[in-house]
């Protein structure tokens, strides 16, 4: 073969092809410099065949191989991790000042003020303004602002826990639709990548930006095996994406299931009523017998036992004692309360149904209430991914832990979750000792009926059983209750005793709470004073009305029976949604009670007892108790100012771990951008260093053109 003008003319388009593939892949570059996703892309050259000639060999020119993707992989798998995490704790962070707000006590009209307010409103009242109707308003009007503003406080919380649902629905339809993506762009990859001859480099930059989005959703896993044979699953191992295959979530209904031992001969299924952001650990105990076996499910006392855990199986749920607790497994007419929660057991085709078999100690049944999100892996089948934390703060590492869904679970479960139930557990505190308090005084005027505003499931159920309905059954002691019964003409006194417990035996007086129901408190009260009144239960709740021309007014009451039953009481509801101040007060101020029955069986709303008693309650230390810190010992005031302090302690820690991590993140995403971000000054330096390379090109053929003119100008 010659070398002449025909080669370098040959020469001079593969060098003027190559100069205007790199022009055209800068001039791309330069377009997408803010383009999202897009990767810094350049031509690769390579010499062209080179042909064995004397004096030596001889090149074609230049080839161009491919046009290259600048992208690291390893930095973009370990970004992942990262922006999985700084996007949980940013979302968190942006969520909680909101509740931060919510607690806020600088405006002068928080909680903390207008339990002060309250409180103080007793002190007022004592102070020789027993009789004046203003004070006593005021007492009212105050218990009024505070229930309000606790029931506001719970309102805010519960509407921000829907709104973080409707966000996690969100989350869920974007991850859904993300995933789907992902797969057909692996199926285009598959069909349209070959590499080093036709590089998909916006395929792959499409992908790269779909997966870095549900990483901000979605802690995930990334394992590449080439082409479009990618492998996304969560960090706890369930599959969402498998090459051109994809799966799904699922925000749906609250789920329940039950983990039995292999040889557990039970037959049944766990039920309940209520609500909860708790997920419920149900796990039972051995009998006692150390057999293994937890017994069945039943009505008396050798019912199975289960304990309760609200955070995995971590801690479980104790008695004031700090014992473990234990509840007994009833069925549909006998439903348990277990914190919050009514837990009964049927059979697995119907809650009313009834169960078989003994369970084994460690069989579990676990339940979460409250929306939950799911795995899906076909229609029949589908896993609880839902995050989930002990009350230490460490993770579930088999559910999703991390991007925004990690960050609305924890914020709905973990925070607001957390906070509702320590409002509740700082209502509870109030609404009972107040009552207990308020319970055993006297206002200006005697009672001619009174309805307890507390009732129960089961009348004929001892008032402490955990299955008995009655809110502060758990509060009973074993005690005395003293009632006074008057002449309404004339103001005498005509009888006083405790409530007799014992009909059989006159003069035992003592309530067992262990043992008394609300029809032995009924028969008690008929028994006692059967003369001057009638005691009936009414709707599960007990009523008692004094007989023509007589009266009555409640005593001391050591039991906590009267604050428990709800009679003569200043407050009702149990919980921070449901406080109120008890409506006959709040209609007839008379009943508001300041004074007590003296010794003498006198009735001096002046005295001031129960007004200062309830004054002092500002300064007493109460016993308090959640499932995340146990039993605590301290004045109300001092728990909710723990309670402020908890979210401002949440809040900083979350800002913290915001900082750090969007820190790191950043800095990977910086090392990325090394490598594949746009750099203009770089890529114009390269613009006029290839159309340089072009006009050399061009030149070249136009020397080449001049050979052959010449030549041909030789024949002539």
């Amino acid at each position: 073969m010659a070398f002449g003008a025909n080669s370098i003319l040959d020469v001079g388009r593969w060098a003027l092809f190559a100069s205007q593939v790199q022009l055209s892949v800068t001039g791309q570059n330069i377009s997408n410099v803010n383009t999202e996703g897009y990767s810094r892309r350049s031509a690769v050259l390579q010499e062209g065949l080179n042909i064995d000639y004397r004096p030596g060999q001889m090149g074609t020119g230049v080839q161009v191989k491919e046009v290259s993707r600048h992208f690291d992989e390893l930095v973009e798998r370990l970004y992942y991790d990262q922006a999985a995490l700084s996007e949980k704790w940013g979302e968190l962070y942006e969520q909680l000042q909101s509740v931060e707000s919510m607690f806020n006590e600088s405006s002068g009209i928080g909680i903390s003020d207008s339990m002060s307010s309250y409180f103080n409103s007793w002190n007022d009242l004592s102070d020789g303004h027993a009789n004046d109707y203003g004070f006593r308003r005021q007492v009212v009007t105050n218990g009024s602002t505070l229930a309000s503003t606790l029931v506001q406080a719970d309102t805010s919380l519960a509407n921000m826990q829907e709104r973080i649902d409707s966000m996690i629905q969100d989350q869920v339809d974007s991850a859904n639709g993300i995933l789907g993506q992902i797969a057909e762009v692996n199926r285009r990859i598959n069909i349209q990548d070959d590499p080093g001859t036709n590089n998909a480099n916006a395929l792959y930059d499409e992908r790269a930006r779909l997966v870095r989005e549900l990483g901000t959703i979605i802690d995930i896993n990334y394992i590449d095996n080439g082409k479009g044979n990618v492998t996304i699953t969560t960090q706890a191992g369930q599959n969402l994406v498998d090459g051109e295959e994809h799966f799904a979530l699922e925000f749906g209904s609250p789920w329940k299931e039950k983990e039995l031992a292999h040889d557990s001969p039970f037959d049944g299924q766990i039920y309940y009523e209520g609500e909860s952001n708790f997920e419920y650990t149900i796990e039972f105990v051995d009998s006692g017998s150390g057999s293994g076996i937890a017994g069945q499910v039943g009505s008396g006392a050798n019912a199975a036992q289960f304990r309760v855990s609200l955070d995995g199986g971590k801690t479980w749920v104790a008695n004031a004692d700090g014992t473990e607790r234990h509840y007994s497994a009833r069925s549909n007419d006998g439903k348990v309360n277990v914190e919050g929660l009514s837990i009964w057991f049927g059979s697995d085709a119907s809650p009313l149904g009834g169960s078989s078999g003994n369970l084994l100690e460690g069989d579990r049944f676990i339940i979460r209430p409250s929306r939950t999100l799911y795995w899906v892996e076909n229609t029949s089948s589908k896993q609880n991914i839902t995050p989930q934390a002990d009350f230490t703060g460490a993770e579930n590492e088999e559910r999703v832990t991390g991007g925004k869904l990690g960050a609305l679970f924890a914020l709905r479960d973990q925070y607001i979750g957390k906070y509702r139930k320590k409002l509740d557990t700082l209502t509870e505190g109030m609404i009972w000792e107040v009552n207990r308090i308020h319970s055993q005084g006297a206002g200006l005027q005697k009672f001619d009926s009174v309805e307890g505003t507390y009732g129960v499931d089961a009348t004929d159920r001892a008032l402490a059983s955990d299955s008995t309905g009655l809110v502060y059954g758990d509060k009973l002691q074993s005690g005395s209750s003293f009632l006074y019964i008057y002449n309404k003409s004339t103001g005498a006194l005509v009888s006083n005793a405790a409530l007799d417990f014992d009909a059989a035996t006159p003069g035992t007086q003592t309530f067992n709470p262990d043992i008394h129901t609300l029809e032995d408190v009924r028969d008690a009260y008929n028994n006692t004073f059967g003369s001057f009144l009638n005691a009936t239960i009414v709707d599960n709740r007990l009523l008692v009305s004094a007989n023509s021309g007589y009266e009555m007014a409640f005593g001391a009451d050591t039991a906590g029976l009267n604050a428990a039953l709800g009679l003569n009481t200043f407050f009702q509801g149990d919980d921070a949604g449901s406080i109120a101040v008890n409506s006959k007060i709040a209609t007839d101020l008379d009943y508001l009670a300041s004074g007590h029955v003296n010794g003498a069986g006198e009735t001096n709303a002046g005295d001031n007892y129960t007004a200062l008693a309830l004054y002092q309650l500002r300064e007493a230390d109460v016993s308090l108790y959640t499932p995340m810190e146990g039993n605590t010992s301290q004045t109300l005031l001092d728990y909710y100012n723990g309670l402020v302090g908890n979210v401002g302690a949440d809040t900083n820690t979350v800002k913290f771990n915001k900082q750090f991590t969007s820190a790191l993140a950043q800095d990977l995403d910086d090392r990325q951008q090394q490598v594949s971000g746009v750099n203009l000054d770089e890529e114009m330096s390269n613009l006029i260093k290839y159309q340089h390379s072009y006009t050399a090109a061009a030149k070249l053929i136009t020397t080449a053109d001049q050979m052959l003119q010449t030549v041909l100008s030789l024949k002539n």
